[in-house]
């Protein structure tokens, strides 16, 4: 078997540098080679992601015909534990924006909070999201304990009792999902089946012999909208001021 050779970085230069020869170039008359550049050839890290970076996304309230703390916007909640693709995240975002729900990011991420794979698969709808980042799972318990009114922890997962559908939703309800690769971790799940506000565990069935599993953001629209339907989209019933499909852009958070 022939091994397939190796280019270094300094072999690939002197064959773009080789290419911008006029003389090689004499088969195409019509092609200026001072038009080609020379790519910048970046080496790969193995870093890690900076979960504690500062968030550089424009997040915003939600739906600007709502002030800033009333209860419609806490209709439900989506809550991501541990995502680790920033695409994901960001679809998710989008979803949230369209639906008026609000999104929780709970660490350890897989990404940086400004990669620019979050905030182009978001678009320009994170002014729209309300989004809440937690460094891990106990703080986003603080900061769930502090909340008033009714509330219930629902853990999506492949092994759910209840199936999407047939469960029934309630205002207050947080829709909590794991990452992409290892799911809901065990805590998780056991605060969501035995805590106070527990209130189970849900999955959404599928086909398992060709699929191993759906895309988290495909799940959370699934499940997003299902509650939705149950609750008669009441989040969405708010007046709307522009007959256009974009409203005016919202001051952002700080």
């Amino acid at each position: 078997m022939r091994a397939v050779p190796y280019y270094s970085q300094s072999h690939l230069l002197q064959s773009l540098r080789h290419i911008n020869n006029t003389s090689s170039l004499s088969l195409f008359p019509n092609f200026r080679p001072s038009s080609l550049r020379i790519p910048r050839l970046s080496s790969f890290s193995n870093t890690r992601a900076d979960t504690h970076t500062k968030t550089k996304i424009e997040t915003g309230n939600g739906n600007n015909s709502l002030p800033a703390a009333d209860p419609q916007q806490k209709l439900l909640q989506v809550v991501l534990v541990s995502p680790q693709i920033p695409g994901n995240a960001g679809c998710i975002a989008r979803t949230c924006a369209a639906s008026a729900v609000a999104l929780h990011l709970v660490g350890p991420l897989g990404f940086k909070v400004d990669d620019n794979k979050l905030k182009r698969a978001g678009l320009d709808y994170w002014p729209y999201v309300v989004v809440r980042i937690h460094g891990s799972w106990a703080e986003f318990q603080n900061y769930f304990k502090q909340q008033e009114g009714d509330k219930r922890l629902l853990a999506f997962t492949k092994r759910g009792t209840a199936i999407h559908s047939d469960f029934s939703y309630r205002k207050g309800d947080y829709l909590i999902f794991g990452s992409e690769t290892c799911g809901l971790p065990p805590d998780v799940l056991l605060d969501c089946k035995s805590e106070t506000f527990g209130g189970g565990t849900i999955r959404i069935p599928m086909v398992e012999t060709y699929v191993r599993c759906l895309n988290l953001s495909v799940s959370v629209g699934i499940a997003v909208y299902e509650a939705s339907r149950q609750l008669n989209y009441e989040q969405l019933q708010v007046p709307s001021t522009n007959s256009g499909c974009r409203q005016k852009r919202r001051k952002a958070f700080p």
